[in-house]
């Protein structure tokens, strides 16, 4: 993976959530059940607006990088940072002054929030839909799989913390693939999975290399081993 691609996949990271890069060695996360947050639309997501009495006004979206969305009959509305609920409350006072009782319902079609992206050495490297918990190795499955150049042993996951940190963590995917289920991960959203080409002896010197010497702000990493 080249240095512009990884720098761009921490800056996803770093510009979800306004987060900070994390010091420290804390170890591998454990898979649990990750409780369920009410969702607050992200700039990329794909909405369905539909007016029930006024079809001819139902439309298709993407959210803007403003965080905006553009519609027939009404300014720009600010979509990003409300629930799907808050939103629809948002149009139907939008829509009050040019419709007659209108009934809007909010669809979130695809949210950017339910994807990895997997990288390195993968047959097929790029973003991968959440459909339910998915593992280190589902995801990879879904990338294609590994290539016979991958570093399987040396696998790295980077992850946005619930206090707004990046972390890397070193997993052993040998591990898991003889069945170990504390190195199969469960993934999140926004994380990053990348397979090394060879042996990444020092993940910090790795982050130097690709990330800080390009980015000029400055970053500290936190490394999980096991």
């Amino acid at each position: 993976m080249n240095g512009r691609k990884v720098i761009w996949l921490i800056l996803m990271l770093l510009i979800v959530g306004c987060s900070h890069v994390a010091t420290g060695r804390p170890g591998l996360p454990q898979n649990s059940v990750v409780p369920i947050k009410e969702y607050r639309i992200q700039p990329g997501d794909q909405l369905d607006v539909k007016l029930f009495y006024n079809p001819e006004l139902n439309e298709q979206l993407t959210v803007r990088p403003d965080g905006k969305i553009t519609l027939q009959l009404v300014n720009d509305i600010v979509a990003a940072g409300l629930t799907p609920a808050e939103l629809t409350a948002a149009l139907t006072k939008a829509y009050s002054s040019e419709l007659r009782n209108p009934k809007v319902a909010v669809i979130l079609k695809t949210s950017v929030a339910d994807r990895v992206y997997v990288d390195g050495e993968v047959n097929r490297a790029g973003l991968i839909p959440l459909l339910g918990p998915t593992t280190l190795l589902q995801s990879i499955s879904q990338a294609g799989g590994l290539k016979e150049t991958a570093k399987s042993g040396e696998v790295i996951l980077l992850r946005k913390t619930e206090d707004n940190k990046i972390t890397a963590y070193r997993v052993n995917l040998e591990e898991a693939l003889s069945g170990s289920t504390a190195e199969d991960v469960v993934l999140k959203p926004n994380d990053i999975v990348f397979v090394p080409k060879s042996t990444i002896s020092n993940i910090n010197t790795w982050v130097d290399l690709y990330i800080r010497r390009n980015i000029p702000i400055p970053l500290g990493l936190s490394v999980g081993t096991l």
